[in-house]
């Protein structure tokens, strides 16, 4: 079987290389030919775990990265669509990368498997198989449940793997597709798999929010959020999974996922309070960070050290991350404002340029500073000697510090 990944991003480079090590012939498509450049050399543009070593052990055998779309389709049996999906203004979702690398299929084939792998609210494939419905295409949607970080992972041993299938076409080579992986497998209807990840990556937001709001309760009560979890967590209806309380979720699928969930509910005449109550209690969840190093003293002038930018752990990626609302409103305080991060520091300066500090290591980024706040669990940070006199806001509860400390929920 040949297959072309169009997308060369976080899921759609996993997933082809992923494939790929499976012995499946995969040729990945993007638009970015410094990207493709640099993945035809053997390396990664973006930072995952494990994904440069696989890369390499498929590279110029079954996979290669292209940015010709009409080249790579040639004799391809099924197409899967990686683009991204972001978040428009209004919180609905921007199909707008998805209807081009369509349009670009569609318009260079014919008689194939197109599988939307991208993240899309119910009813989107239903709406692209219509566009070309006088063609011989089959459709699938095949959502992804890749935790950055961890994705090469989760790709190659999967809790589950759900397919929407427009026909018996589309299930045979999904099915073929699939076929060496050892897992559940749930065969759906278009729509019903598009609201499965949705529905999977509302719920996860939805801990988080709710346990970050208990802890601001427990914290106000003196009592440990944690131990509270823990003792919920043997539930097994509830389970100790993203019951970690802290500075709230962030990254490229949560926010956005949530808040098109939410658009498309009210677009259809429904008001989803729960869901816009994660995002409320997430959205200001960080900032408490700050109002807590403002019960010890004034932070006007004050040289402050943010410790990770990044989402969380094991990831370059900064979308919608919480240190991102901590670090401008800092600035906004007149703060001299230092950052680090073992991974991320690249795409921050891309953000922040000359506002902040850069520090080259944790140690030179605490040293002589009044106020460290650790808003990513990186395991550098967790080390109580860093921290000597200086007061520590910890938005992750990674490390024990019994003097100069306030945990965000604890």
């Amino acid at each position: 079987m040949k297959v072309v990944v169009v997308g060369a991003g976080y899921v759609g480079l996993v997933t082809g290389v992923c494939l790929a090590s499976k012995g499946i012939d995969v040729v990945c498509v993007d638009v970015d030919k410094e990207k493709v450049d640099l993945i035809n050399s053997g390396k990664s543009p973006i930072y995952e775990k494990g994904l440069e070593k696989l890369l390499n052990s498929v590279l110029n055998k079954n996979f290669k990265a292209t940015d010709n779309l009409k080249s790579a389709l040639e004799d391809a049996e099924l197409a899967m669509i990686c683009v991204g999906t972001p978040s428009k203004e209004d919180g609905s979702i921007d199909l707008k990368y998805v209807e081009k690398a369509f349009d670009e299929i569609t318009e260079n084939s014919n008689d194939l498997v197109i599988a939307v792998k991208s993240t899309v609210i119910p009813g989107t494939t239903d709406y692209l198989k219509n566009k070309v419905k006088e063609k011989n295409f089959s459709f699938a949607m095949n959502p992804e449940f890749l935790k950055e970080g961890v994705a090469v992972n989760d790709f190659l041993n999967p809790d589950r793997i759900i397919i929407g299938c427009s026909d018996e076409k589309a299930k045979k080579v999904m099915k073929e597709l699939y076929s060496s992986f050892n897992c559940p497998k749930l065969f759906t209807d278009l729509k019903t798999a598009e609201m499965v990840k949705y529905a999977s990556n509302s719920f996860l937001a939805t801990k988080i929010s709710f346990i970050n709001e208990l802890g601001n309760i427990c914290k106000k009560l003196g009592i440990n959020v944690y131990e509270v979890a823990e003792g919920m967590g043997y539930d097994k209806r509830i389970e100790r999974k993203f019951l970690n309380a802290g500075v709230g979720f962030g990254g490229s699928c949560f926010p956005k996922d949530v808040k098109a969930l939410i658009n498309k509910a009210e677009e259809i005449g429904y008001n989803p309070k729960i869901l816009k109550s994660v995002i409320n209690v997430n959205e200001k969840q960080p900032l408490k960070l700050i109002e807590l190093a403002e019960k010890h003293f004034d932070l006007k002038g004050k040289k402050v050290t943010v410790l990770g930018v990044a989402f969380k752990s094991n990831t370059d990626d900064i979308r919608e991350a919480p240190a991102l609302k901590i670090i401008n409103k800092l600035i906004e305080k007149d703060v001299e404002v230092t950052i680090f991060d073992p991974k991320a520091m690249n795409n921050a300066k891309k953000v922040f340029g000359e506002k902040i500090k850069y520090a080259n290591n944790v140690e030179k980024a605490v040293e002589g500073k009044d106020v460290v706040f650790i808003v990513t669990d990186w395991e550098e940070f967790k080390k109580p000697e860093l921290y000597k006199n200086i007061l520590v806001i910890d938005g992750r509860k990674i490390i024990n510090k019994k003097e100069d400390y306030e945990g965000v929920c604890w």
